[in-house]
């Protein structure tokens, strides 16, 4: 018996490692899109041997020959099962706190758990739903959230930014915050740091239509301010 024969076992075997990478790129092809830290060669990766531990945990469950002295039952998705939760690692790598407590990195993180549902999928012999939950993903975040966030409550319509100013004088805090008041910049979070220079941190909260080199500008041109640092969410 050859190790390497391509009977019609071993070609279907073939055609669902590649059809679950192909699917895989679209997810990493979005991601690579946006600068995100999970692309195209880690979906690849998770989603083909997704697919392959799966496809070993089903052939493995029902090529094992039966012992007559011993009953064996077999999961045939065991190994599956495993990959949803170990590739949680993963996930948990690409979420990040930043230093403004703002976390990132969670959508990245699903992504990652899809690629692997993605394999596991298609080592199941599940192709159209693969395919549909692939489509339905991809247009939910490319399509309907940016249209949903566009007609939606104002909340959805706010940016997010965070500042850091320094300012002369401590009297000049109350004139910083009416000034942001004024200009429509709602205060979120705000800390007040009295040490040999007064800083002021703010997470603040702006509709799309400021522009964000204006805010710059005008918090620049303030004459109490003599230290401005933006962060832009």
């Amino acid at each position: 018996m050859s190790f390497f024969s391509f009977d019609t076992l071993t070609l279907e075997i073939i055609i669902k490692l590649i059809f679950a990478a192909t699917l895989s790129l679209i997810i990493g092809f979005e991601r690579e899109l946006k600068r995100k830290p999970v692309g195209l060669k880690t979906s690849l990766v998770i989603a083909t041997f997704s697919c392959l531990l799966t496809i070993i945990s089903i052939e493995t469950a029902y090529s094992t020959p039966a012992r007559p002295d011993i009953n064996i039952t077999m999961d045939p998705l065991r190994l599956a099962a495993q990959i949803v939760s170990g590739v949680g690692f993963l996930g948990a790598g690409v979420i990040l706190r930043k230093g403004n407590d703002n976390v990132t990195g969670l959508t990245t993180a699903a992504m990652i758990w899809g690629a692997a549902g993605l394999g596991i999928a298609v080592g199941a012999g599940f192709y159209l739903q693969a395919t549909l939950a692939v489509g339905i993903v991809v247009i939910g975040i490319e399509f309907i959230t940016p249209f949903v966030m566009r007609i939606g409550p104002k909340r959805l319509r706010q940016q997010e930014l965070f500042i850091k100013i320094h300012v002369n004088d401590s009297m000049a805090i109350p004139l910083l915050i009416d000034f942001l008041k004024v200009n429509s910049l709602i205060i979120q979070q705000l800390k007040l740091i009295d040490a040999t220079e007064h800083e002021v941190h703010a997470k603040l909260a702006m509709y799309e239509a400021h522009d964000s080199l204006h805010v710059y500008e005008a918090l620049h041109q303030l004459p109490y301010v003599h230290y401005i640092e933006i962060e832009f969410v």
